[in-house]
């Protein structure tokens, strides 16, 4: 059985009367955008605290941020994000779950901060690294400038290993908007969701996620790029050699 490729699809009117396919495909685009952002800023708050956690001399505080991340990384991402939609509002006093359940936009809140914890951990880990590689002397210097120690990480030891691992960190947002595709489980119909309702209105499948694919390519296209600005531009001179 030979399969009718037709191009011409993405620019044939929707059946759904959101326009043509193509427009389809732009605003799950722009909705896997708007959850990727969420979840990434989500996840660089958490992560950049609990990475402090971990590098900080506290007992107390190594644990918590272990527990913390032992728990969102080793659970696989649907995992949480189920547990997050379907299990959480039932845990929770009738009244606040039937919040959640009938809250607008369900969807999309649950799945930037489900995949933002989930990203939080890797981040933390990411970070707590970056900090590890510093030479002790600039807390040594810190400490002996008198700055206290949430002022020696704020002014001399975060700026610094953000600056090192930004590299992988921009490795961590490329996943973060890769996992924005997870959500259709939940009912989050972003790009994946519309490539999918695209096949299924048009028999296309292969226009359709071949459409899906080089918009995945092109944002993350620009994000690496965008990065690569960055990076050059934070780069200390005579530590961090830009490329």
């Amino acid at each position: 059985m030979n399969y009718n490729w037709n191009w011409r699809i993405f620019f044939e009117p929707a059946p759904n009367g959101t326009g043509t396919y193509l427009d389809m495909l732009l605003s799950g685009l722009v909705l896997t955008i708007e959850t990727a952002l969420v979840a990434w800023i989500i996840a660089l708050v958490t992560g950049s605290i609990i990475g402090v956690f971990r590098s900080l001399p506290s007992k107390t505080a190594n644990r918590i941020a272990f527990a913390y991340v032992e728990f969102f990384r080793n659970m696989p991402l649907l995992v949480q994000l189920f547990l997050w939609f379907f299990v959480l509002p039932e845990l929770l006093p009738r009244s606040a779950g039937l919040w959640m359940k009938q809250m607008s936009n369900a969807p999309f809140y649950t799945a930037a901060i489900g995949i933002g914890l989930f990203m939080s951990a890797r981040v933390a880990v990411q970070l707590a690294a970056g900090i590890g590689s510093l030479p002790r002397g600039q807390m040594q210097a810190a400490t002996a400038l008198g700055l206290t120690t949430s002022q020696s990480y704020r002014y001399v030891l975060l700026p610094m290993a953000f600056r090192i691992v930004l590299p992988p960190l921009t490795s961590e947002f490329l996943s973060t908007i890769k996992n924005t595709s997870v959500a259709i489980t939940i009912g989050l119909i972003e790009l994946t969701g519309q490539a999918r309702a695209m096949q299924e209105f048009s028999f296309q499948v292969f226009e359709a996620f071949t459409g899906a694919t080089l918009l995945y390519l092109l944002i993350n296209i620009v994000v690496v790029i965008g990065m690569r600005f960055l990076e050059r531009a934070v780069a200390v001179p005579g530590y961090i050699t830009g490329k």
